[in-house]
């Protein structure tokens, strides 16, 4: 005859083999060492059943306090026109877009939650018209919030989401890309990462702009500044690099624009600082100019709205050597891509302190 607290989960539950499956308003105290095969909890001393308790005494117990915790809890947004097609060469629906973004919220949230966001929206999919959007506007959802910037003449209330509510919210309401600053809420004045969007000419092949991000990498490392990799889900590559706030916008700008035209001069068959269609025939455009205040970039795990719905996905710089082209990961394989590279490739971001260097 089994006795203690296994002896009670003996008598609310049914046996599954050797293990016991409980109603699911059980709460358990459990030690978890592991996840095992099977996904199941590998624990290494005995649990018991919790009688004095219900889930919800511990679901109110600890709120969840950062990005990746929020996105753990499961959003109650419904999505309206759910077979509505979004990407027609891929044929995707709406539904297809909100069950990515429900997949990834995880990892998307770190880079996008308490930064004002500019948003493309693309309510009847990308074969018609898509709009920017970066003003809180009526009807964005309960869950997604403004925060007051100044601009040239006044003031505006910017959009940002904090939680995976928000983020599906916004999928709702058919975003379809996200573009944070380079800066957060708390701290709307003062940056903390640069972003050098490699973006080739048509007549570029992949592999010089391979050989352009190790070559910015290079230079970056010259001057004690640690930079990431990922793919647009466009044309080209984004180099990143974190940043201790504390320098303004004007001087993270002209940080940025000095960076790009040493490279130029380093390599002037290769790159050009200056924006235009002429400018970049044959060679690679160094885009510093998304460092300057209100300016944004493509967040990491974002869709593209493009035919091949690419992803903008982070990389570790070994695998860069892999990838075939900036949208060869997109809303098909990502997860997949994510699912096989095991440990996060941006890992070290979080928590580093670098500033930018004074010349």
């Amino acid at each position: 005859m089994e006795s203690g607290p296994d002896a009670i989960a003996c008598q609310y539950g049914t046996r599954v083999g050797a293990a016991r499956r409980l109603p699911p308003d059980s709460c358990v105290r459990c030690y978890q060492a592991g996840i095992a095969r099977r996904a199941r909890i590998d624990s290494k001393q005995r649990p018991g059943l919790r009688l004095d308790r219900k889930p919800a005494d511990d679901a109110a117990a600890k709120k969840p306090d950062s990005p990746t915790e929020r996105a753990m809890h499961t959003d109650s947004v419904t999505i309206t026109h759910p077979h509505r097609i979004v990407f027609p060469q891929l044929k995707l629906s709406k539904q297809d877009v909100a069950d990515y973004y429900r997949a990834v919220a995880a990892w998307i949230l770190p880079g996008i939650a308490d930064r004002p966001l500019s948003l493309v929206r693309c309510p009847g999919g990308i074969g018609k018209t898509c709009f920017f959007q970066k003003h809180l506007a009526k009807g964005a959802g309960d869950h997604v919030h403004g925060v007051t910037i100044a601009e040239k003449n006044g003031v505006d209330r910017y959009l940002y989401i904090d939680d995976a509510q928000g983020l599906l919210e916004l999928v709702q309401l058919n975003v379809l890309e996200f573009h944070p600053w380079g800066a957060r809420v708390t701290d709307p004045e003062h940056a903390d990462r640069i972003v050098f969007d490699l973006d080739p000419h048509a007549s570029v092949a992949w592999a010089r702009v391979q050989a352009a991000a190790e070559s910015l990498r290079e230079q970056l490392a010259s001057i004690h500044l640690e930079s990431f990799v990922r793919t647009s889900g466009g044309k080209g590559l984004h180099v990143v690099v974190p940043l201790q706030p504390g320098a303004s916008w004007d001087e993270v700008r002209d940080f940025a624009q000095s960076v790009a035209e040493a490279l130029v001069a380093l390599e002037p068959k290769e790159f050009v600082s200056v924006a235009g269609e002429k400018n970049r025939k044959g060679r690679i455009f160094i885009d510093w100019l998304r460092n300057g205040r209100g300016a944004t970039s493509i967040a990491s795990y974002s869709l593209r709205a493009s035919e091949s719905a690419g992803v903008a996905m982070p990389l570790a710089w070994a695998d860069l050597k892999r990838i075939k082209s900036a949208d060869a990961i997109n809303v098909q394989n990502a997860i997949d891509w994510i699912t096989k590279r095991g440990k996060d490739p941006w890992a070290a971001m979080h928590g580093m302190v670098q500033k930018l260097p004074r010349f």
